[in-house]
């Protein structure tokens, strides 16, 4: 309690939220930027082997000689110049021969423009039909998240097309005709053991997320088995593949030889990642059922742009969902008992603005990008198995609270905690990343609301505006059918 009372700021003091306006660094609107900014310090780059390809820093796009549609793209998306990990593992994974790259790199950073860079730069696309990169993620959101993503950037490719591996998605029977394929382990597998994706001609495979993957049970085995099944013997070991993961715990330097032999590594620690342009709060809730009627309160604020509250069970998100509701506050609830087009479909709603407030568990804390999410609610502080059992997760509370302070705006984080052990896990994370914590006082709910309001309102920053390529020009980028 004492250390997290020295964290504690008053709300009219400076605190981290001041946001830039420019959008430089893989801050897309269209693709995701991020609040979470990279660390002044340099990445650490390590060269496996006799490998001689040179270490340096791309500072433009154009050092990286790519070809002009994928070019085009990037600029067309307000990508202006590589994020500082772009700039590190463009280089090495665009050298010849290609080599393997383990990069760890949190959500925010510009991983994903610079694995799909990557992976685009390889693909033949006067073989547009035939499998040659292929992209895994742990959840069916980030997936397709990924694939508009590909779309966007590939708009200027001719001949680009693009399948959607999840659940429901590819019929039975139907071969996937496309030059690359993104999409969840499970789904990857079945498609090959049919016969419906043929793995035999894949350039590059990449895997995003892995430690959040190896968290869940039998998806790291599954990438493997993918791997196994859909790559040949003759051509595996030609194969690239590109590893992504936030953190490197032991389960993940376990299975980086199996995935990535011989890989050139990128880290950047955890601790010098900070959390810029996300004002963090929290408010101590008299008990555990105190929380319920603090969140009707802070209604009002959620909706001035769009909120996601985050809880620790499914069960609990469709508690909360179904008393707001009865309480005549709109709120949807999303969460992994959904079926694949139901997801989809809750998912598409809170992008568009449809809905405003999501209650969900942390099935939307990695990788998902709504650019006008202006509020994180923590109505349970983010636990994880340890060895002596539940203790704090303060990888996961960086993910969620990513979710808000997009694109270099400002967002408000809210952590409700509400006992000692709610305390004490708070605490932790807070000196995890040195965070000064502005307590929120409910005695006064109006001047709570407005200082919270003056926060929220601050998040009009927009990006330097730079003029669209020519829309008419725009190529053959297409889905896969």
């Amino acid at each position: 309690m004492s250390d997290l009372a020295n964290r504690i700021t008053s709300p009219d003091e400076p605190d981290n939220a001041a946001a830039s306006d420019a959008q430089v660094d893989g801050a897309s609107a269209a693709i995701g930027g991020s609040a979470l900014h990279e660390a002044e310090g340099d990445v650490e780059v390590t060269i496996s082997g006799d490998n001689a390809a040179p270490i340096y820093s791309a500072a433009t796009w154009q050092d990286l000689g790519l070809p002009e549609p994928i070019l085009k793209g990037l600029l067309s998306e307000n990508f202006l110049k590589p994020s500082r990990i772009q700039g590190k593992s463009l280089p090495l994974m665009l050298s010849n021969p290609p080599k393997n790259m383990v990069a760890q790199s949190q959500s925010g950073t510009g991983k994903t423009v610079a694995f799909l860079t990557a992976s685009l730069s390889r693909v033949d696309f006067t073989q547009p039909e035939q499998p040659q990169a292929l992209i895994l993620a742990p959840t069916q959101e980030l997936a397709d998240q990924i694939y508009r993503n590909i779309l966007n950037i590939g708009r200027f490719i001719e001949n680009l097309k693009v399948a959607l591996a999840i659940p429901q998605k590819i019929p039975r029977g139907e071969a996937v005709r496309a030059s690359v394929v993104v999409g969840t382990p499970g789904t990857v597998l079945d498609l090959g053991r049919r016969r419906q994706l043929d793995g035999s001609k894949l350039k590059v495979l990449v895997l995003d997320e892995a430690d959040n993957m190896l968290d869940q049970a039998g998806l790291g085995d599954q990438c493997l088995r993918v791997k196994r099944h859909l790559l040949p013997p003759d051509t595996s070991a030609s194969t690239q593949a590109l590893l992504f993961s936030a953190t490197f715990p032991a389960r993940v330097q376990e299975y980086i030889p199996k995935f990535a032999p011989n890989a050139n590594t990128l880290t950047l620690k955890a601790k010098e990642l900070t959390v810029k342009g996300i004002s963090q709060m929290f408010i101590d809730c008299p008990d555990e059922n105190a929380r319920y009627d603090t969140l009707c309160k802070l209604y009002g604020l959620m909706t001035i742009g769009q909120s996601v509250i985050f809880v620790k069970t499914r069960k609990s998100a469709s508690e909360i969902q179904r008393r707001m509701s009865g309480d005549g506050h709109k709120v949807t609830v999303l969460h992994g008992e959904f079926d694949s087009s139901e997801r989809q479909e809750l998912l598409a709603k809170f992008r568009s603005g449809e809905s405003k407030v999501l209650v969900t568990t942390n099935l939307l804390s990695r990788g998902i990008d709504v650019s006008s999410v202006s509020m994180v609610i923590n109505y349970d502080i983010p636990m994880k198995p340890g060895p002596k059992g539940e203790e704090p997760d303060a990888e996961t509370y960086l993910h969620r609270i990513g979710r808000t302070g997009r694109f270099g705006r400002i967002g408000v984080s809210i952590s409700f905690v509400y006992d000692q052990k709610s305390f004490d896990a708070l605490n932790a994370i807070a000196s995890h990343f040195g965070i000064d914590l502005v307590n929120l006082p409910t005695d006064d709910w109006d001047e709570a609301e407005e200082k919270v309001k003056h926060v929220i309102k601050k998040n009009s920053a927009q990006a330097n505006y730079v003029p669209k390529v020519d829309e008419g020009n725009q190529g053959g980028a297409a889905p896969a059918s």
